[in-house]
């Protein structure tokens, strides 16, 4: 079970004049810690798109699993399609993936060792990507956040 927030919002075409109804749900599982100023993912009805929130490799209690790399990387890259799975989504659902990272060149030599996660979890699936370099994250502790986009 999760926790979702619901609201109607009315949508006017810029062109058209047509109005529309979408149905925006707050997709929080309760697997992940509780968000504090952002939602894990933001699912709008009708159109289907689910806006994915950075996730950093951490767990249920706002914890970093690890000091590795590729252990943040995959408990990132968990949290993601934890998102993900709540709205109804599966992996190869996931239209637009960015990586931030602290350090290119740890990114780069965990590459290989973060294949195997990739394919582990996503299979043969490779969504949009960028990779960005970035001073710090959130938590101090984080080397690698994700956040991506998925349509449904």
């Amino acid at each position: 079970m999760s926790r979702v927030q619901g609201s109607k919002f009315k949508v006017q075409g810029s062109k058209t004049g047509v109005q529309s109804r979408a149905q925006v749900k707050l997709i929080n599982p309760k697997t992940l810690p509780t968000p504090v100023g952002f939602n894990h993912g933001v699912l709008i009805e009708g159109n289907r798109i689910l806006f994915l929130a950075g996730q950093n490799g951490a767990n249920q209690g706002s914890e970093i699993v690890s000091d590795d790399f590729t252990a943040q990387f995959e408990a990132a890259l968990k949290n993601l399609l934890a998102v993900l799975k709540e709205a109804g989504g599966k992996p190869e659902q996931l239209g637009l993936m960015n990586i931030y990272v602290t350090s290119r060149e740890e990114y780069g030599q965990a590459r290989k060792s973060m294949g195997a996660v990739w394919k582990k979890h996503l299979g043969r699936h490779y969504p949009a990507c960028a990779m960005f370099e970035v001073k710090g994250l959130w938590d101090p502790r984080a080397k690698v956040e994700l956040e991506g986009i998925a349509v449904l």
